[in-house]
């Protein structure tokens, strides 16, 4: 493989993809245009089940984002697939579950190599040991709030890693 001329494909998983996966995608995609890089990189999110599929983000996540300048009004949910990951980069999982579940998803090792939780982006986080983001589904406003907060730090990181990932030639 030569650089890459593929876009880089990098997608957020949580349980449902109502909050936390497509606040992910949305938060990313943003920094990732502010970077000058939503040409070279493709997001997307799902859900690891099947409960919302073709429903839209949850309400409270809509209005945060409209609150905060971002635009969710796109955003339908899906469920993930063990045969994406030929096709991804990087797939960053909420919280420990996810991970466990998509690791034993991943029969290739190279496949596995691509999951990480999403706040091991975050150095704070790591710092912390901080590194699940808590579902806000069952909580308040200011739940949907915090899990911003901890996702526009994780994705922060999550740009400065795929910078260096399309900066690096590969083999």
């Amino acid at each position: 493989m030569g650089a890459m001329s593929a876009p880089y494909r990098v997608t957020v998983i949580c349980t449902g993809n109502i909050c936390r996966s497509p606040m992910g995608e949305i938060v990313l995609r943003q920094m990732l245009d502010d970077a000058d890089l939503g040409d070279q990189v493709e997001v997307s999110s799902s859900g690891l089940a099947g409960w919302h599929i073709g429903d839209g983000a949850d309400r409270r996540l809509l209005r945060l984002l409209r609150e905060r300048g971002y635009d969710g009004s796109e955003h339908r949910a899906r469920q993930f697939t063990p045969g994406w990951f030929a096709q991804l980069d990087l797939v960053l999982a909420a919280d420990q579950g996810h991970l466990k579940a998509l690791r034993a998803m991943a029969h290739d090792p190279a496949d596995r190599d691509k999951i990480h939780l999403m706040r091991e982006f975050d150095p704070e986080a790591v710092a912390a040991d901080t590194l699940d983001i808590d579902d806000p589904y069952y909580g308040t406003f200011e739940d949907f709030e915090r899990c911003l907060a901890e996702v526009e730090a994780a994705a922060k990181g999550v740009v400065e890693h795929i910078q260096t990932q399309l900066a690096t030639p590969t083999a």
